[in-house]
């Protein structure tokens, strides 16, 4: 529960919580902005947060519990904003907030399967109600697709060579944890490649988790159902890990005539933050705010 919710200073200074408004965090984890959301406004607040992972949710649960009936908490995908706002008796809000891609919660159990450091099943389900999971995707599609899947959620130029290691692999026997993959794609890489700023496994690991969990499918609908949700002077704020993101984070705010936007450029975190969390140098911050307010 120590968890520090990534940009934190900078999501409160963007959003401008105020006492008596009402907040949608999509994306509520294990709860760090939303507590920070509610802290800000010393709870007089009302917050409604979503997250598809129901173990992130009943920590959430717990960690915001002090805040009583002002946090309501719902199992489901950001693509359920509406439904949900529905559900909660709510047509509008002051503040959306999207914390988009893993958390340290997940990244860090191995049963989960998204590390490529520790060993454990391939799984990478953020819901793991679905039947569907990273062996499936490793062991059973096509070549051509698993390259596909690589290069365009992974954006890794040895795409190719790495989809081709996983089949020639796969045809001993079923590929099934998270190191075996990691060192399949090691192996893949050039030599003069495997030593560089990131792991080698960093991007295919990245597309494999995406392709399992649908995460770019409907986000540019969501954040359009989200500003269709804010009250009028209501403010979004999206925080996104890599360009696949951003890049849809930022062409819906761009095409959405009623938005005007507050971040020229996506602001980044500050140094200080990402020496206490290297995982956090990757984020990207885009806020704009609903005309008319």
């Amino acid at each position: 529960m120590s968890h520090m919710p990534v940009m934190k200073d900078e999501l409160l200074s963007l959003l401008s919580p105020k006492p008596g408004c009402s907040y949608m965090d999509c994306t509520v984890g294990i709860g760090g902005h939303a507590e920070a959301i509610m802290e800000a406004v010393k709870g007089n607040a009302l917050l409604i947060g979503i997250d598809k992972d129901p173990e992130s949710i009943e920590l959430a649960r717990e960690r915001l519990s002090r805040f009583g009936e002002n946090v309501k908490l719902f199992h489901g995908d950001f693509r359920d904003l509406r439904r949900i706002s529905e559900m909660a008796g709510v047509n509008g809000f002051d503040g959306v907030v999207f914390d988009l891609g893993i958390s340290s919660f997940q990244l860090d159990n191995p049963e989960r399967g998204f590390s490529f450091r520790l060993e454990g099943p391939l799984d990478m389900r953020m819901d793991r109600s679905s039947p569907f999971t990273a062996f499936d995707v490793v062991n059973g599609y096509p070549e051509r697709k698993l390259f596909e899947v690589i290069r365009d959620y992974g954006e890794e130029r040895w795409a190719r060579r790495i989809a081709k290691a996983i089949c020639r692999e796969r045809e001993k026997g079923p590929i099934r944890t998270t190191l075996q993959l990691a060192r399949i794609i090691e192996e893949a890489v050039p030599g003069r490649w495997r030593h560089g700023r990131i792991h080698p496994a960093t991007r295919t690991f990245q597309a494999i988790r995406i392709e399992v969990n649908g995460e770019l499918k409907g986000l540019g609908d969501a954040i359009r159902d989200a500003v269709d949700l804010l009250l009028p002077g209501g403010r979004i704020c999206v925080i996104s890990f890599h360009s696949l993101e951003d890049r849809i984070v930022k062409n819906a705010f761009k095409d959405i005539s009623s938005l005007t936007i507050l971040t020229k450029k996506p602001l980044r975190p500050k140094k200080e933050e990402v020496d206490r969390n290297p995982r956090c140098r990757s984020a990207r911050l885009r806020a704009a705010e609903k005309k008319g307010g």
